[in-house]
């Protein structure tokens, strides 16, 4: 039993020193393990210490990387952006330069322009005033024109009087027709001239063609006016100018003329001038071609010589109306009178006409008369009664034939007047509108004359109403009385309270 315990603890001492040996293997094997795992975990931290070495390394590099890319990269862009200051500093300059380049072409532009348009001006003004005075000078050359005469024709007046001696009257009318041709005129002035000859009588009659209304300068000055554009504008002359104007250059032209036919004729042969102005022209109602006659006077060398026609302050209108000359009332519209003579220029053979006054027949019918005769012969009379500046009015709208004035300090004044050459009773109606317009113009008194009579409603209301009124038997009595004439009144019946004698 003993020994069996001692197999047994043997058998157990082995077991238990197997297992002890197990142990301690196993232990050793532990720590072997463990050992191999701290070797292990040693080279796996020394590998991960390494791999985060290398990592910090690696993120070092790239970080040494990215700062170098970002300094390359900041270098680059500081460098480009230096380029672009450096590209905008220039475009820049170059901008400011072509900029300053700019302004200073504008500039200069503006100062060519302003120029440019000063010399515009400058050159319009010039250009108005240049041609207000040409308008000025035309105007003193047509002032200017009866003043003005050629004063060498003493040489032409031998070539009449040549013409006249070798027996041909027809030969006398035609060289001083060509002596007076060749008197020089401004432009426009110079007209045609023809001529006759009575030798019994010693009259020359001349007739020239006077210029039309155009002579005239339609325009009194022309001005600068500063518009967009600018312009030279012309002014209008006032049509009151015009006509004035026109009329005393057809009196100076009709003075200049007949001044020259007294000159290039000898005393001997020519005593007296008829002279007659014409006018070429269209009749504005009918298209067709017009001579009306403006201006018709007689004249004789002694009166005519006692005319000063070197004197600045002569007044040629006035003159004509010394000379007693028939003149247009409006010769601006060719308003015509009869001439005192006409001739037939074909033949040189002179046709007398009846004078206003001195032409009449010894017994003319009053009734029968021209109406332009009519108003003539009633003008010549009222003058010789004493009433001054007879102006026949352009428009008869207001019924006024004429306009007169006497010159009586106390008793004078405006008169309206109005001539009726009719057979027929002057009708009330006629003798009221007379006083009207002597209210309206403020007219001292009105005249109504006729070769006809009045009605009693006439005759009561015309003292009432300051018309004086003139029938045809009290015409007749003024006529002889102021005028020498004893004129006839053919009408065809005596009216109320008349007699014959009244009428013949």
């Amino acid at each position: 039993m003993a020994r069996r315990k001692s197999l047994a603890a043997q058998l157990l001492q082995v077991y238990q020193d197997r297992q002890k040996a197990r142990a301690a293997e196993a232990k050793r094997v532990e720590a072997e393990q463990a050992r191999h795992a701290r070797t292990a975990e040693r080279d796996a931290a020394a590998r991960v210490k390494e791999d985060a070495r290398k990592e910090r390394e690696a993120a070092q590099a790239w970080s040494r990387a990215q700062k170098e890319k970002q300094a390359r990269q900041s270098a680059e862009s500081r460098r480009a952006e230096q380029i672009v200051r450096d590209l905008e500093k220039r475009d820049a300059a170059r901008a400011k330069e072509r900029e300053l380049k700019r302004r200073a072409d504008a500039r200069e532009q503006a100062a060519a322009l302003r120029r440019a348009k000063q010399d515009v001006v400058e050159s319009l003004r010039r250009e108005a005033a240049g041609r207000t005075a040409a308008v000025e000078e035309r105007l003193g050359v047509l002032a200017s024109v009866l003043r003005v005469r050629p004063g060498a024709l003493a040489g032409l007046r031998l070539e009449t009087k040549q013409a006249f001696g070798e027996g041909d009257l027809e030969g006398f009318a035609v060289a001083v027709e060509g002596a007076l041709s060749s008197v020089d005129y401004p432009e426009g002035l110079g007209g045609a001239r023809r001529v006759a000859f009575a030798p019994e009588a010693r009259e020359l009659v001349v007739e020239i063609e006077l210029p039309g209304q155009a002579v005239v300068p339609s325009v009194s000055q022309y001005r600068f006016k500063a518009s967009a554009p600018p312009v030279v504008v012309p002014q209008p002359r006032k049509e009151a100018e015009s006509r004035s104007l026109y009329r005393d250059l057809v009196a100076r032209l009709a003075l200049r003329a007949i001044d020259e036919a007294f000159a290039v004729t000898p005393p001997a042969l020519v005593g007296q001038v008829a002279f007659n102005g014409k006018v070429r022209a269209k009749d504005r109602a009918t298209g067709k071609p017009i001579e009306p006659c403006l201006v018709s006077v007689r004249v004789s060398r002694e009166v005519f010589g006692e005319l000063v026609l070197d004197e600045p302050e002569l007044d040629p209108v006035a003159s004509l109306h010394h000379l007693e000359a028939i003149v247009s009332q409006h010769p601006y519209d060719l308003e015509p009178v009869r001439p005192v003579v006409t001739f037939d220029l074909s033949r040189y053979k002179i046709a007398p006409e009846r004078d206003v006054v001195a032409g009449l027949d010894s017994r003319p019918d009053l009734v029968a008369m021209d109406p332009i005769e009519f108003e003539h012969l009633i003008r010549r009379l009222f003058e010789k009664i004493g009433l001054k500046s007879w102006v026949t009015q352009a428009s008869r709208d207001d019924g006024i034939d004429a306009v007169a004035v006497n010159e009586e300090p106390l008793i004078g004044g405006l008169c309206i007047i109005q001539a009726k050459r009719t057979k027929n009773v002057v009708s009330a109606e006629t003798v009221r509108s007379v006083a009207g317009i002597v209210n309206d113009k403020g007219a001292s008194k009105g005249i109504v004359v006729t070769t006809a009579w009045f009605g009693k409603a006439s005759w009561d209301f015309a003292p009432r109403n300051r018309v004086e009124l003139i029938d045809g038997r009290h015409l007749k009595a003024l006529l002889q009385e102021h005028l020498g004439i004893d004129a006839l009144i053919g009408l065809p019946k005596i009216p109320p309270n008349w007699q014959i004698r009244d009428l013949s």
